[in-house]
């Protein structure tokens, strides 16, 4: 259990952002052992033939499972709100000898010739490792960051909603059930960490995750913005895909193209997302959103540049009782 002591430079410097980087490097839990993450299998599934010839051998040594500890270097805390995975890679080349040597040491057990090489010499073997996580990457991740993007922009949302409502301290002991506020202290219940930092007005920067799982896990010692990341609600829905849309009625009320759109809009999305997956016009996706919205079947929100589109309360129960009578 990590004991944080909070003060009030501290809570008014909390801030959120989100990391294709580390998406990235708590993927590569799932993928080693994907029978711990059930959430995720059918996304472990269409992505485990995408890996035949990429070499990303030197980044899975660096993600042990189980996992006691991942080296810090591995998952900066993001400078930015929504930095891209490039921005974040530029980062990690970055990093001092001294932080990848200590990071490679923190890992338990044997170390392979690629780990001692990225020890030997981090100013050559780092290059390469981001060379590494970019081809991983794009393999398995980038298919599938426009959706999972969008969710975790949403729960940036509706963290910043809370925050607005509840003050911090509503926001953080809303945010996890292994995360509690009580007056300056912050207790965050790990299972292999124990002890308490004072973060010394530095704040605090909250991560929403897709593959983080169950627990959430942090990063209150090394340089730049302490870290707490935490796992995002409803990620099963990102890898649901049913053929068809729920329920032949449905589509015979609403229409094919408008009971699909709904159908898609169980994850927030964007216009140009929802275009690209039903093989339509953005302008036409843009008329459909329209009456939709007017019907009172989806809502809109602006996170950014993007506006995102979800189902609405009235959509959820109507796609519910369609899927009811069809079956």
């Amino acid at each position: 259990m990590m004991l944080v002591g909070l003060a009030a430079r501290d809570l008014a410097m909390t801030r959120f952002a989100v990391s294709p980087l580390w998406e990235a490097v708590a993927s590569v839990r799932v993928v080693k052992r994907p029978q711990q993450f059930p959430e995720h299998l059918a996304w472990y599934e269409r992505v485990r033939p995408r890996l035949t010839g990429v070499d990303w051998r030197l980044f899975a040594d660096l993600v042990r499972m189980p996992t006691p500890v991942i080296p810090a270097f591995l998952c900066p805390p993001p400078a930015m709100s929504q930095p891209t995975l490039d921005v974040e890679l530029a980062t990690l080349v970055a990093t001092s000898a001294e932080a990848v040597r200590a990071g490679v040491e923190a890992l338990p057990g044997p170390r392979s010739s690629r780990l001692a090489a990225l020890h030997a010499d981090p100013a050559t073997e780092l290059p390469r490792l981001a060379t590494a996580i970019r081809g991983y990457a794009d393999a398995v991740i980038a298919p599938y960051w426009p959706r999972m993007r969008a969710l975790l922009e949403r729960e940036v949302l509706l963290g910043a909603q809370r925050m607005a409502t509840d003050g911090v301290h509503g926001l953080l002991n809303h945010l996890n059930q292994f995360v509690r506020l009580e007056a300056e202290t912050l207790t965050v219940e790990h299972v292999t960490l124990a002890g308490s930092v004072r973060l010394d007005g530095r704040g605090l920067l909250l991560v929403p995750s897709v593959f983080i799982g169950a627990r959430v896990w942090s990063n209150f010692d090394s340089p730049g913005q302490p870290v707490l990341r935490f796992p995002a609600r409803a990620v099963g829905t990102l890898w649901e895909r049913d053929p068809t849309p729920h329920g032949r009625g449905l589509a015979r009320v609403l229409g094919r193209t408008r009971a699909a759109l709904l159908h898609e809009l169980a994850v927030p999305t964007s216009t140009l997302e929802l275009a690209g997956r039903c093989g339509l016009a953005t302008g036409t996706v843009s008329q459909h959103l329209g009456a939709l919205r007017e019907a009172g079947l989806v809502g809109a929100h602006r996170v950014g540049r993007f506006v995102l589109y979800a189902r609405t309360t009235a959509a959820e129960a109507l796609i519910a009782a369609s899927g009811a009578g069809a079956t």
